[in-house]
């Protein structure tokens, strides 16, 4: 009689130990995916962040794209907190920003740093407003690198180079540039920022000639970008959400919600780009 009641509760931690992390992975979808009887409200406004410095775009204009094609969303919040970065994927989420607000109203919010990359991402926005404590602009170029040549010498380590084309050293880390491949690289540089102040102009119905009191790598509060025509508005968060529902005539908002794993990656990956950024610098690339 023992011996059965024995077997019968030996069954029963051997079953709960074979099959214990099935259970736990069961319930755990049970209670994610159980109707809770409250049926949730469709978003009709979405939100989409642009965090840290600037280096790819891909996963930005994903979301864009994505919030372009649902037909659900009637208007999206485009919250800015970026010192800028590389020149290409500033310039493609301009664009892209530029596209969506063809299709559905763009509100812009600054809710820290709009500079430079941070700032042309957002021109073509519908309305840009800035948090009061907000700094806006920096519109201007500038290419970096390093000159080791002084280290590798102390190191013993001699530099090697072939090479077709009497620019292709331009930018290189191993030795003073010459003075063509400063003009060179100046060259490149100068059409960037012309790019730069039409594209603002363009956007924000500056006149370019004047380039100099709103670009020029000026750095201004949030008052002051609005004195020179960067921005719409300043004032909070709030502020930019009931801009975005009139625009948008959503007189009930329902915003999107980001997923909290997604969420806390991407604030690794940003902490772990800006460290890069700050530690190893721009090296031979243009940056806005």
């Amino acid at each position: 009689m023992f011996s059965s009641i024995f077997n019968g509760i030996k069954s029963i931690f051997d079953f709960i130990q074979n099959y214990f992390k099935t259970v736990v992975f069961l319930t755990i979808l049970l209670i994610m995916f159980y109707p809770s009887g409250e049926i949730e409200a469709q978003p009709n406004l979405a939100t989409v962040e642009l965090n840290g410095a600037i280096m790819d775009s891909k996963e930005i204009l994903e979301k864009i794209q994505k919030v372009k094609e649902d037909k659900n969303i009637k208007g999206v919040l485009f919250i800015v907190n970026s010192p800028g970065g590389a020149v290409a994927p500033s310039v493609e989420i301009a664009y892209a920003i530029k596209e969506l607000r063809e299709i559905k109203p763009v509100v812009a919010y600054a809710s820290g740093l709009m500079a430079s990359g941070g700032y042309y991402a957002s021109i073509w926005s519908d309305k840009i407003i800035a948090n009061p404590g907000g700094m806006i602009g920096s519109i201007g170029v500038i290419f970096q690198s390093f000159n080791v040549e002084e280290l590798i010498t102390k190191l013993g380590i001699k530099p090697q180079t072939e090479k077709i084309g009497k620019y292709k050293e331009s930018g290189t880390p191993f030795r003073e540039w010459e003075e063509y491949e400063k003009a060179e690289i100046q060259k490149v540089i100068t059409q960037t920022y012309e790019m730069f102040v039409t594209d603002v102009s363009n956007a924000r119905g500056l006149d370019p000639k004047n380039h100099e009191s709103f670009a020029d790598a000026h750095i201004f509060t949030s008052m002051g970008a609005k004195e020179v025509g960067l921005i719409d508005e300043v004032g909070t968060i709030s502020l930019a959400q009931k801009e975005l529902m009139t625009l948008s005539g959503v007189s009930v908002p329902v915003w999107t919600k980001e997923d909290e794993f997604d969420k806390f990656m991407n604030k690794i990956m940003e902490s772990s780009i800006q460290n890069v950024v700050k530690y190893f610098g721009t090296s031979l690339q243009s940056s806005l």
